[in-house]
């Protein structure tokens, strides 16, 4: 929501922020925007994995359009040793690598030099050795899928090509340069518009899922190229038939055909990625706002965590500070209702990935001073009922014990939480101060802690005696400094331990 509806009366944005908040020293301990970091050659070392969760890494990102198992395995079992020796809690996230169309190989050398207004054939003769008159594509449908007219974009956009003829029994598609430029080999290619026929789980990608994020049960699958429900009920059964039921499911939204369907898939997935890097290949670079804000909006009424992605901090990859635009940029997708922001080139290949992390921290943390969460909690509240017509039982304690945090100016929100799903609901309802989530399962401690927004964990033995392990927290607060005698803790769990059974919300005093 804009963070100009302040009040019943219109104010113009921004209107509460002062002075005293641009000057005043920034706050990074109490963030709750989670950031996501892709792990790559620059911070994959155990020293610089360890500097990274200092500076506020909750989910490392494994990127497996790159690398074989045996160099992501090594890699994880250095970030387990961070994690181990830092004493903190981080999420572990496999991205597939997806369907994807790619240009060939050259005949000589290792770039081609296009010239505007010449013609290019595609040939999806993926064999051809090519050069700028002629030029592999790995999609064997091309002819098939685009009409004269139509746009393909190579190397993320750096080329594009107008199709002027298709001949499918040639398997061969001609097409008019628009600009000059210089490639290599195997370099992206998006078709704008067109409903690709490639599926969306390939055979790599099964390999990666089953041998790899079932095999050392990483906490997150972020599925890419998304396109219709039908894909996540494949994926969700996928990863029940080989041992990871367990594993939640991020469906990346980056093709027309993905938004066109997001209302279908975001009923079914466990999260949402907006993709925008792919994405502003596949609908006009000025609508991916809109998009963007569309997707967060409706995962906010869903209550589903969504992850803003792509270029947040881009310049950081050979610069140590990034341009204003950029910090714009993670800040307004917190305040679109982002519950996380991910870098990518940034911390993987970068010259700065630890600063990458703490200025993208910092930038979370204004942003969120900048929200107003009552009117947030009130917003968030209304449109699920518009849209649903009423809230669950459990969506209505989650929303009663936010309401009662706020009215009673709480300390923090405590939540008992098995699976992770009532911890879900309360982050869902935007409080604006600390959720810790007691839950005894490692994995749902990692997933509660990585995406959702404002979540602490601990994990503990066992949840059965309730009130003595709400009060050891409660008194750890204040052993730590940040409660007092007498302040406000929510308390929301079920009346027993069993799963699902989450019926109580309860005010208790340090």
């Amino acid at each position: 929501m804009s963070v100009s509806q302040t009040s019943s009366i219109p104010k113009l944005s921004g209107s509460f922020i002062s002075l005293d908040m641009v000057k005043r020293a920034t706050d990074e301990k109490g963030r709750q925007t989670k950031i996501i970091c892709t792990l790559g050659p620059a911070c994959w070392e155990v020293p610089q994995l360890e500097t990274m969760l200092d500076a506020g890494m909750n989910v490392a990102r494994f990127n497996f359009s790159h690398g074989d198992h045996e160099g992501h395995g090594a890699t994880l079992e250095r970030l387990r040793t961070a994690v181990k020796n830092k004493n903190k809690t981080c999420a572990v996230l496999l991205d597939t690598k997806g369907p994807e169309i790619r240009s060939g190989f050259f005949a000589e050398g290792n770039k081609i030099n296009l010239v505007k207004g010449e013609t290019l054939i595609l040939t999806t003769d993926y064999t051809f050795k090519g050069s700028n008159k002629k030029l592999a594509c790995s999609y064997p449908q091309l002819p098939q899928s685009v009409k004269p007219g139509q746009q393909i974009l190579v190397a993320d956009g750096s080329l594009v090509l107008t199709v002027l003829t298709c001949d499918e029994s040639a398997g061969e598609v001609s097409c008019r340069i628009e600009n000059n430029a210089s490639i290599g080999e195997r370099k992206n290619m998006n078709l704008p518009g067109v409903v690709v026929d490639l599926p969306t789980f390939t055979e790599k990608d099964v390999n990666d899922i089953v041998n790899f994020g079932i095999k050392h049960r990483v906490d997150f699958i972020a599925a890419s190229f998304v396109r219709k429900a039908e894909d996540v009920s494949n994926l969700r059964k996928l990863l029940a038939d080989n041992g990871g039921p367990e594993i939640k499911i991020i469906v990346k939204i980056e093709n027309q055909e993905g938004v066109e369907n997001y209302e279908e898939i975001l009923k079914l997935t466990d999260a949402v990625m907006v993709a925008r890097g792919d994405l502003g290949m596949e609908i006009p670079p000025a609508k991916v706002f809109l998009a963007q804000k569309y997707m967060i909006r409706e995962a906010n009424i869903a209550g589903k965590p969504v992850i803003t992605a792509t270029q947040m901090l881009e310049s950081m990859i050979g610069n140590p500070r990034p341009t204003r635009a950029e910090c714009s940029d993670v800040a307004n997708a917190v305040l679109d209702g982002t519950d996380c922001v991910m870098l990518s080139g940034e911390t993987a290949g970068g010259e700065h990935p630890q600063a990458a992390v703490s200025i993208m921290a910092a930038t979370c943390v204004e942003a969120e001073l900048a929200s107003e969460f009552e009117v947030l909690y009130q917003a968030v509240r209304n449109s699920t009922i518009d849209r649903y017509g009423s809230l669950s039982t459990s969506e209505s304690i989650a929303s009663s014990a936010v309401k009662t945090a706020i009215d009673v100016n709480a300390r923090a929100i405590i939540v008992c939480s098995e699976s992770g799903a009532t911890a879900s609901q309360v982050a869902k309802f935007r409080p604006g101060l600390p959720i810790t989530v007691l839950t005894t399962a490692d994995h749902v401690a990692r997933q509660c802690y990585g995406v959702l927004k404002g979540c602490s964990v601990r994990t503990l033995p066992s949840l059965e005696a309730t009130d003595q392990i709400v009060t050891e927290t409660i008194n750890a607060f204040k052993s730590e400094g940040r409660a007092t005698p007498g302040d406000a803790f929510v308390v929301v769990h079920g009346e027993t331990s069993r799963k699902g059974a989450t019926n109580v919300m309860r005010i208790q005093y340090a």
